[in-house]
Order: C-alpha cells, then sequence, then structure tokens
C-alpha cells in the first residue's frame, strides 16, 4: 500500500540511461513484429507490462493527459470532455454512491481514478503493478489541491493476484486494463473473488471486431503493430470477452461497441492525417514532427535519456496502428459490458457446472471420455 500522496518532481522515463536501450530491446523481443511469440508475451507478462509503461508513460502524459484510454465522442464534445463523459458512464452504470468501497483494476496514473472519486464520492482504491506509475499517480494528486487521501488510495499488486479479501468491494471496473492480462477468464475470476455477491464490475475493454480475420496477412500485421505499441499479450475478440467474463462466474448485464454510436471516431485524436484540430496538435504530423526533434535534442543534451526518440517512434507506429485498425473497422477500444457477481447460491452452482464443463474437456483431450458412444440393437422376435 501506498503512502498519502507526495509532491514527485516529473520525470522523463523512471529508467536510466544505461537500462532504456536494454529494456527497449527486450520489450521489442517479446512481439510478433521482432520475432516473440503470444505464448511468451503471456508466460511474462508483468516484466513486459512493466517495461513498456516505464518506457511509455512520460509520452502518454505528453501526448495524452492523464487518463490514458480512448472514448465515445459526441458531436460538439471536444475530447476531454468526452474523457470525462466516458468515466462518468461508468460510475452512474455501477450506481456509485458515498460510502462505496471501488476497486480501479490497471488505475494507469489515476486520471478516472480522480474523476469518478470526486464525481460520486465513493472511496476508490486504485490498483496497478507498475511503481512509475504510482509515483506519477500521487503526483497528480498532490496537485489537485483536494483532500483525495480521504477517498482514494493505491495499492501496488498484480491483478492476477490481488492482495485483497473475498467480497472487499462493492463495486470493480477497468478502462483498457485487463486487455494486458495473459490469461483473460483468470483475471476476471480473480475480480469476481474480491467483489462482494450481487455487485457490478464494468468495464472497457480493448478487442478485436467479427471483421477481423486472423488468416489475413494485412490484418495480423495491423493487429501486431498494436500489441506492440500498446503492450498487449494478444487481442481478444468481443465474443472472446464476454464468453470469458461468463466462464469466469458472471451474469451478463449489458454490453456494447460504443465505437459504433459514436458521432466522432475514437481514433480522430491520434489520426496523424487530421490537421484541423488544435486540442491534440501534438499527435498530428506536423506535432509528431515537432516532438521528434525536441526529443533528439534532448537526448544529445542528455535531458532525455539515450533510446527516448525510439520509444516516440515505437507510440507513433503504434498509433499508426490504432488508426488503421479503426478505419478498417478491425479493432474497438470501446468494448463496454457491465456484468453482475450471482448471490451465493448461484454461484456456487456456477462453479460446479465450470468444474462439469473443466472434467469434460480434460477427458477429451487426453481421449478418457467420449459422450458420443453410439449403438443400435434390435429387440428379439416373440418366439424366440
Amino acid at each position: 500500500m501506498t503512502t498519502p500522496a507526495t509532491l514527485i518532481t516529473p520525470q522523463i522515463t523512471s529508467r536510466s540511461a544505461e537500462r532504456v536501450a536494454e529494456d527497449i530491446d527486450k520489450y521489442e523481443k517479446y512481439h510478433t513484429t521482432h520475432g516473440g511469440d503470444v505464448e511468451a508475451r503471456k508466460s511474462q507478462y508483468a516484466d513486459m507490462v512493466n517495461k513498456y509503461y516505464d518506457l511509455a508513460t512520460s509520452f502518454y502524459e505528453y501526448g495524452w493527459g492523464t487518463s490514458f484510454h480512448f472514448a465515445h465522442r459526441l458531436k460538439h464534445e471536444t475530447h476531454m470532455e468526452s474523457i470525462r463523459r466516458h468515466e462518468h458512464y461508468l460510475a452512474l452504470r455501477l450506481g456509485l454512491k458515498p460510502g462505496d468501497k471501488c476497486l480501479d483494476v490497471g488505475c494507469g496514473i489515476g486520471g478516472p481514478l480522480r474523476e469518478i472519486a470526486l464525481f460520486s464520492g465513493a472511496h476508490v482504491t486504485g490498483l496497478n503493478n507498475n511503481a512509475y506509475q504510482i509515483s506519477r499517480a500521487l503526483y497528480h494528486n498532490g496537485r489537485t489541491g483536494r483532500n483525495l487521501d480521504q477517498i482514494s488510495r493505491f495499492v501496488k499488486a498484480d491483478f492476477m493476484k490481488m492482495p485483497f479479501e473475498d467480497a472487499s468491494f462493492d463495486a470493480v471496473y477497468q478502462i483498457d486494463a485487463t486487455c494486458h492480462a495473459p490469461d483473460q477468464v483468470g483475471c476476471y475470476k480473480e475480480i469476481l473473488r474480491v467483489l462482494k455477491p450481487g455487485q457490478y464490475f464494468a468495464g472497457y475493454e480493448w478487442c478485436a471486431t467479427d471483421l477481423y480475420d486472423p488468416t489475413n496477412p494485412n490484418h495480423k500485421s495491423i493487429m501486431a503493430e498494436i500489441e506492440l505499441g500498446n503492450g498487449l499479450p494478444d487481442v481478444r475478440t468481443t465474443k472472446q470477452t464476454l464468453e470469458a467474463l461468463q466462464k469466469a462466474g458472471f451474469e451478463l448485464v449489458d454490453s456494447a461497441d460504443l465505437a459504433l454510436s459514436a458521432d466522432i471516431t475514437w481514433w480522430d485524436p491520434v489520426d496523424p492525417d487530421n490537421w484541423t484540430r488544435l486540442q491534440n496538435f501534438r499527435t498530428t504530423k506536423a506535432g509528431r514532427y515537432v516532438t521528434h526533434h525536441l526529443v533528439k535534442v534532448l537526448e544529445r543534451f542528455g535531458v532525455a535519456p539515450k533510446g527516448s526518440l525510439e520509444v516516440a517512434s515505437m507510440l507513433e507506429r503504434a498509433a499508426d496502428g490504432l488508426v488503421a485498425g479503426g478505419k478498417m473497422g478491425l479493432f474497438t477500444p470501446l468494448f463496454f459490458f457491465l456484468v453482475r457477481k450471482p448471490e451465493s447460491a448461484n454461484l456456487e452452482v456456477a462453479s460446479m457446472l465450470q468444474r462439469a464443463a473443466d472434467g469434460l474437456v480434460a477427458g477429451g483431450k487426453m481421449g478418457l471420455f467420449t459422450p458420443l458412444f453410439f449403438f443400435l440393437v434390435r429387440k428379439p422376435e416373440s418366439a424366440k
């Protein structure tokens, strides 16, 4: 658990200059574009994701702000207004109110946590396995001038093994975080464990859509860039996500790809070909050019460690992959779901049925069991 918020001076990256190049090399080797594979990313997910956020967090803050996510955006709404509404929507769907204990799984540097805690009055615990991001969250908490220590805290831990008692929280949410999980069902089961019976879990998940064809080389290339540039082991489909939630033991209440109902495309803020927006100038081609040369100068004078320019270039490629995936309809970062943890009796039944299904699968794979043994018999004639 972290100590009360103190101001921590911003820095370009949490890594020393000597380690940046080494970490970039190790991180890239996890990914398909550099000879890696899915199983390696899953088995070493904690190291991979920590390296990613150590390298990328300061660039995210520079280009995006403190809420590292896309949003459902309406006509005449600014980017930042849509970000706040996107966060408020989760609080409203969860029914958060003062006195509730809520968990933010994978809280980043605390942008959504601060917004949701102040909006709802609920106490929000931010879970994050990256020490640098927690230091930035505390820094930004201190800058607000609000007494956030009374309604929030940060805990450094792995969301696959959370240090909380069973049924600790009245509500749980995640925004673009559980997409980093090596085992989607296992992650959701852990969330189910810490949530009180009858209560709700909501989130926005990064997903491949029904249009994604894993046998299409172009589709695979685009998805590989998204995985590399965003620290993902793989990208699951919307169908796989719903199946994983239900397999974990949740009851589905609602789900929707909010990208389909937005007035302004979700990738608009990172589309380098969009020259008309001033709010996200840094992500336009001109803004990228300025950033590229600024980081180059900072590296030359030792303000930014060697390798920072390579990180910036990697994130630009990630943005290009996201834009391509969005324009082709292959990918969405706005897949919303709301699920409920059953009351204890129902949960026991669901657990029993899941164990039965696991037994059937294991028996089938090992060739020990078949439900397809066919027979045909005949009743003898009466005289016989």
